[in-house]
């Protein structure tokens, strides 16, 4: 994995600049315990941070091969998992290796190929290439996203990172946050290109940025497209197996010891089952770890979001294929930990998410790196299959507003009414009338359904659908992407994603909606593909979250939490949250408290931990 920093100044000699570099490097010494190295030359530097997973020995960067015209440095964080095959064919080509890692490879590809070489790449990387020869930075992100890169343009160059706080630690980089900014950041969504920092911008997927002296230019070398699905159900369902199949022979290399992230549900569970099978054929077990918390099992309520427990049905998986397996089972005392929580907002640079489904991913993957340096997960199964409820629901599928916002509408804690409150007693009423949030998510939607190309003559409904599918595999499936990458490399643990893989990707994608549900539920597809390798168990079981506590005393842990926060009436949360609803919820008895609204009041103890440590500057 590995994170990476740099700049690059054309009127300035960044070799005296070798302590800035160094410590925009250092901000990311999480996503890279085992090394770090610093390459210099007079208008660049480069930093980088190594997690150690292909080649220990041999894989140090940032990564040289001297040409007669001027030196090609490499600075890459991420995995190219078809490296084998591009290894031999740069063999036969001429090129030799001084190592066995996949960044080597990469380097060698773009001597071979220049900015070529993307279209040739699979996997999920982030990486940066000076090249000396030409004088120019090329800048390349994979195709789904998996991988985070931020850049800033300077006067005469550009700043960029892993993540915001590598750029944010140059000391001419100030902390600021505009209208925009504000809306990303308490809308939950995820533009692309987009960073909640002003003039911060992200590398987007599936794009090359080449700076040198003529400024910056953006190429798309990939995007979600549009195609005719010609092949019938049966053979459908074979191809995906055969994708699958493969990706996850792919992202079992590893020199380190690996885990697959197991939760019972259908994604999970056919990953585990997928390992476990082509680790046998290597004498390998496979080995599934799974969250729970205390009390769980034995208090469990169902509710319109989970009506099973998880435990139970890994437990049949485990069983099933004979994973060596372990429940990681997490107190509320460990979820409300306010230092645990500094950490996980530190590690995301963005104050709203889930608030305890984050703390208890970092919990689960501190734990699992106990034991593995790598862990397989299901991630984007359910945005590529159609698992959400909301791809069921009639009144989502016409939306004009993101569909998985619908249920919070339902909720009643944001209204979708033109020229009505964006949201209901949560956020301060004066903020929100300046950056006019609803405007905001509505003119977001409208951008991403009309990036969808549709097929002539396709039936409404499945042009319909097809919007639905792109959305959430170009806004919602990226937020999710990055909380899975910051949280697990806040610990330095390597997520890797089989369910990504951009030809699987593209294969469903285009696969019409009445065949991804042709049995009337919900990854009708999946199911089918993965039918052979599961219990009967988890292919009944209906669609189910990642878990989250039920004990009240959680919720009285956060009161007491938000009791602090009210102790200071100049506590710079009141310039985002409404102080009267939150001190109403703080004031609730704890078993009074609905579901939802402890939700809330979650979220809003993570933008009050959030400003503490980052004391932005909010421009709106």
């Amino acid at each position: 994995m590995c994170g990476i920093a740099g700049l690059v100044s054309f009127e300035d000699d960044v070799n005296r600049r070798r302590d800035v570099v160094a410590a925009m490097t250092e901000t990311m010494a999480c996503r890279g315990p085992d090394a770090a190295g610093v390459w210099l030359d007079r208008h660049v530097a480069l930093g980088h941070r190594r997690l150690a997973v292909i080649d220990i020995e041999g894989g140090a960067q940032p990564m040289r091969a001297d040409t007669s015209d001027g030196p090609v440095v490499l600075t890459y964080s991420g995995e190219t998992y078809n490296f084998p095959e591009l290894r031999e064919e740069l063999r036969g080509r001429g090129h030799r290796f001084g190592t066995s890692s996949d960044t080597e490879v990469v380097l060698r590809a773009y001597l071979e190929w220049g900015e070529e070489l993307v279209d040739r790449l699979n996997g999920m990387y982030a990486f940066a290439i000076w090249d000396g020869r030409a004088e120019k930075l090329v800048m390349v992100r994979d195709r789904m996203g998996i991988k985070p890169f931020y850049f800033q343009r300077t006067r005469d160059g550009v700043l960029f990172g892993s993540e915001p706080k590598a750029i944010l630690a140059h000391p001419d980089v100030r902390p600021v946050i505009a209208a925009d900014g504000v809306n990303e950041l308490l809308g939950g969504i995820k533009t692309p290109g987009h960073a909640i920092w002003a003039d911060m911008r992200e590398v987007v997927p599936g794009t090359l940025v080449v700076v040198d002296r003529d400024g910056l230019r953006e190429r798309t070398y990939w995007t979600l497209r549009t195609a005719e699905h010609t092949d019938d159900l049966d053979t459908t369902i074979a191809t995906i197996r055969e994708l699958l199949d493969d990706s996850v022979r792919r992202q079992l290399t590893a020199d380190v010891p690996l885990g697959v992230l197991l939760s019972g549900g259908l994604d999970s569970s056919a990953l585990t089952a997928l390992s476990a099978g082509q680790l046998a054929a290597r004498d390998e077990r496979v080995r599934s770890y799974s969250v729970d918390f205390v009390g769980l099992a034995e208090n469990f309520r169902p509710d319109d979001m989970r009506a099973t427990p998880d435990s139970p049905f890994v437990h049949d998986v485990a069983r099933h294929v004979g994973s060596v397996h372990q429940d990681i089972v997490l107190s509320d005392a460990a979820l409300a930990d306010p230092v645990t929580r500094r950490k996980v907002l530190a590690a995301k640079d963005f104050a709203v998410g889930a608030a305890d489904v984050d703390t208890s991913l970092y919990l689960l993957f501190q734990a699992i790196r106990e034991h593995c340096t790598v862990a397989l997960s299901g991630e984007t199964s359910d945005e590529l299959f159609g698992g959400y409820p909301w791809f069921h629901d009639p009144v989502a599928q016409q939306a004009e507003i993101f569909p998985w916002m619908v249920p919070v509408f339902a909720a009643g804690e944001m209204s979708a009414d033109e020229g009505g409150p964006a949201v209901s007693e949560f956020f301060d009423p004066d903020l929100d009338a300046r950056i006019d949030l609803m405007t905001y998510l509505k003119d977001r939607y409208r951008d991403a359904a009309a990036e969808v190309e549709p097929l002539p003559g396709e039936d409404p409904h499945e042009a319909r659908m097809r919007v639905m599918s792109h959305v959430h595999l170009t806004r919602f499936l990226r937020a999710l992407l990055d909380r899975k990458d910051r949280i697990s490399m806040a610990v330095g643990l390597e997520v890797r994603v089989p369910f990504c893989d951009h030809r699987l990707v593209e294969y469903v994608f285009n696969a019409p909606w009445a065949m991804k549900s042709f049995d009337g539920r919900e990854k009708s597809l999946l199911r089918a593909a993965t039918r052979d390798v599961l219990p009967e168990s988890v292919l009944q079981r209906v669609k189910s979250p990642y878990p989250s506590t039920q004990d009240p005393g959680y919720a009285g842990k956060l009161q007491a939490m938000g009791r602090e926060v009210l102790a200071d009436p100049d506590h710079p949360m009141f310039q985002v949250i409404y102080r009267k609803w939150f001190d109403a919820t703080v004031s609730t008895p704890p078993a009074e408290l609905p579901g939802y609204e402890r939700e809330k009041l979650d979220r809003a103890l993570d933008i009050a931990a959030w400003l503490e440590q980052h004391h932005p500057e909010i421009r709106v």
